[in-house]
């Protein structure tokens, strides 16, 4: 058993002499709870600020046969109104199969371009006007008449329509084959044959997406909320018909994004428009409403599991077949069964991507694209061969541990899944659960324990910094990285103080513009390595300029020392038995500053020689109501093996977040979308149940320290998205535990777990 980590990780890149590993507040804390951080609507510029409503279609496909904005231009304060008829010339919107996966990102996304409704609440009109109220009641007087035509909107209804697509996506391959899967199935004395199926889901962040968009001749500065924002240039850039370097966008707060904030919505390409046209700045915010049709959601999956073994527990064959809803005009297939090509041993092996066009936006990433509905179907499908064979569902994974990846046939970076499940048993005190369903009886309420495993991929992306230390030791670090509320300005400045020998005041990090240094932005949870490694990278670079200073300046007390190791630590730096404060020393050497680049390209020969993952399993008891079916989290604990933990307190909420998300994705949340008309029925927070404080216990999170020598110079491996991976499944896996009742159409709702209780409450009673 490794070293089980709270507040501290092994020496590593500064040699331990490091802000790195502590459990720090948040830089920007106080900021936020003062108000101070603006976010993307609150953001202000000269001259006064128009603003425009949205108005959306009211069918889910077909074409405007008319529309009438005759009275809404009567409205006084009304600037404004955009249809297809008016809208400025954008590029077309292009093919539903993007040839790379760069494409999804740059490609022009033209607004109110023609009069085709492609999905429902597709924005047909754009009203500006000297205030947000005058705009949406004026919207309310436009006039449209459509031209429906008959839409596709049951995934299940479709099914004989399915096809491969080229590719998953992140560009993972949509088939796997090794060994002979059917022939293994076929033979095997032990099998498990399921349908699972996972609803639509909306990420819903707590700040709505907005835009506001300013003008300056030929330029265009845009200030809104993005999780990458060269990719939002890039998007801009193509829809505007202009140069990327004459679009600017601004993001230095983001109030969550999930993955909805990784490409342009509407809010941003018609504030941009609007604001070109009228020569003034415009300001657009989507309503909670309107983003459920316009800002990305998780598609609808129908997952078919079989699992062969033999009678003791060694899987002999695995194959993981989804079929998953795509819009008709741009499709999206989540990588949902990639995870199970590294993640358990079987000779015989097969996954599959299967899609079905229907008549709704875009589906889109959303927290652990693939990870989180693959594993909630993967991992019951575990605990249902547990349950089938008599065994013990952690012993069952640990005789399927595989010593390389099983099919791409290389080495684990770093691998402790066991050790994550064998800690986490201890600490939840696993040896206590009843193997038989509803075992357990308090009173009316019966309980049950249940454990899912967790794995996600480890990236890194390309990102560059830029790290300036002023003539008085203040040290400026600029990338266009954002912080979506996972403490990146917290880790950047660690890990620049922790290089520079500096305290974090002395810090100041500056992100979410642009004209920065461009990164890989936050998303896929490789934000903090990447854009750390840059900062760490840049750092380095600006000590050999120090340094370099120091030795040739004949004022400086290291004039000469060529041969001699300088230390940068305690605000000091210190050579040949001298040690003087880096901000005199600045003043001497270098009194108009000093500044360097940092760099880190993406995946390279580490990450092609090497199979990387992030670890980790969950463990959680829930109480059933025998009457009422009603179901209740008593207790969660998560043990995560993700490489050196840059930051344990930002770290643990994180992954906090994740087990909430998979709260709300086993018990709760669905999209329901109409299969007459096309529209999602339940769309905002009253009808769209997310978790709330009553219905999360204390969460517990325990980090394994093991720091990753290949994954990037820090040692550091994602973790944002790894906190939902397979939590779901352990808190359904918990409910059979308890009830006896296999669900296996998520959300395990109160309806499905109802018909198995009374003959398990019988069974309680011993009867």
């Amino acid at each position: 058993m490794r070293k089980i980590m709270t507040n501290s990780t092994p020496a590593f890149a500064d040699g331990g002499k490091t802000h790195i590993g502590q459990p720090m507040d948040r830089v920007d804390g106080a900021s936020k709870v003062t108000g101070r951080a603006i976010y993307a609507y609150e953001h202000q510029a000269e001259g006064h600020i128009a603003y425009g409503y949205i108005l959306g279609a009211g069918i889910a496909r077909g074409r405007i046969a008319a529309i009438d904005t005759a009275y809404a231009e009567k409205v006084p304060g009304v600037l404004h109104i955009m249809t297809h008829k008016n809208a400025p010339t954008q590029p077309a919107f292009g093919p539903a199969v993007t040839p790379t996966v760069r494409d999804v990102f740059t490609r022009a996304r033209p607004m109110l371009s023609t009069d085709e409704i492609r999905y429902f609440d597709e924005p047909v009109a754009l009203v500006v006007a000297e205030t947000f109220e005058t705009a949406r009641g004026a919207a309310g007087l436009i006039s449209v008449e459509y031209a429906s035509e008959q839409g596709a909107y049951d995934l299940r209804g479709h099914l004989a329509s399915a096809y491969a697509p080229q590719r998953t996506n992140a560009g993972f391959e949509t088939d796997s084959l090794v060994g002979d899967f059917e022939a293994a199935f076929a033979a095997s004395p032990v099998k498990v044959d399921a349908i699972y199926t996972t609803p639509y889901a909306h990420h819903n962040p707590m700040e709505p997406h907005a835009t506001l968009a300013v003008w300056s001749g030929d330029a265009v500065t845009i200030y809104t909320s993005a999780q990458t924002l060269a990719n939002f240039r890039a998007g801009m850039a193509s829809t505007l018909q202009i140069p990327a370097e004459k679009v600017r966008i601004v993001s230095p707060f983001v109030g969550g994004g999930f993955g909805s904030k990784l490409i342009v919505h509407p809010d941003t390409v018609l504030a941009a428009l609007a604001a070109r046209e009228l020569q003034r700045p415009v300001k657009i915010a989507l309503t909670r409403q309107q983003m459920f049709a316009n800002a990305g959601h998780r598609a609808k999956m129908i997952q078919s599991v079989r699992l062969s073994a033999d009678r003791e527990g060694r899987l002999t064959g695995i194959a993981h077949d989804v079929c998953s809803a795509t819009s008709r005009f741009e499709e999206f297939c989540e990588q949902t069964a990639v995870f199970g090509r590294s993640l358990y041993a079987a000779p015989n092996r097969m996954t599959r991507h299967r899609l079905v066009k229907v008549d709704t936006n875009r589906g889109e990433w959303m927290r652990s694209p693939g990870e989180a509905p693959g594993m909630l179907a993967f991992e019951c499908a575990m605990d249902e061969l547990a349950a089938q064979i008599g065994m013990d569902p952690i012993e069952l994974r640990i005789r399927n541990e595989p010593a390389i990846d099983p099919e791409r046939n290389i080495p684990f970076s770093t691998r402790n899944l066991v050790e994550c499940m064998q800690e986490g048993a201890r600490r939840f005190g696993w040896e206590k659960r009843q193997a038989r369903p509803g075992s357990v009886r308090e009173g009316r309420t019966l309980v049950g324990l249940g454990m899912a495993a967790a794995i996600r991929p480890n990236y890194i992306g390309a990102s560059e910094a830029r790290v300036r230390i002023d003539g008085r030791g203040k040290v400026t670090v600029q990338l266009d990285m954002t912080d979506i509320g996972t403490g990146t300005y917290t880790i950047l400045a660690q890990i620049a103080a922790s290089s520079l020998g500096l305290p974090v005041a002395a810090i100041d990090v500056q992100l979410g513009d642009s004209n920065f240094p461009r990164t890989a932005g936050s998303g896929g949870s490789w934000g903090a390595a990447s854009a750390g490694s840059a900062v760490h990278n840049a750092c380095e670079s600006l000590k050999q300029k120090i340094v370099a200073s120091a030795r040739e300046a004949v004022a400086s007390p290291f004039y000469g020392l060529s041969n001699n190791r300088i230390d940068f630590v305690n605000a000091a730096i210190r050579a040949g038995g001298r040690s003087v404060r880096l901000a005199d020393l600045m003043a001497l050497v270098a009194p108009h500053g000093l500044d360097a680049q940092g760099a880190v390209e993406a995946a390279g020969d580490n990450y092609r020689n090497y199979s990387q993952h992030s670890y980790g399993a969950h463990f959680v008891e829930v109480a059933v109501d025998m009457d009422t079916a009603e179901t209740r989290i008593r207790r969660m604990l998560s043990v995560i093996g993700a490489g050196r933990i840059l930051n344990p307190k930002t770290a643990r909420s994180q992954i906090i977040g994740g087990m909430i998300w998979g709260i709300g994705a086993a018990l709760m949340e669905e999209s329901v979308l109409d299969a007459r008309h096309g529209h999602f029925l339940n769309h905002d927070l009253a009808e769209y149940h997310v978790p709330v404080s009553a219905d999360v216990p204390d969460l517990n999170v325990i980090f394994l320290g093991e720091a990753d020598p290949n994954a990037n110079v820090l040692g550091s491996k994602g973790i944002g998205e790894l906190g939902v991976c397979g939590a779901g499944a352990a808190i359904a896996n918990a409910i059979f535990n308890a009830t006896g009742a296999r669900i296996r159409a998520f959300p395990v709702t109160l309806d499905k777990i109802l018909p198995a209780l009374p003959v398990h409450a019988s069974l309680a009673d011993g009867s």
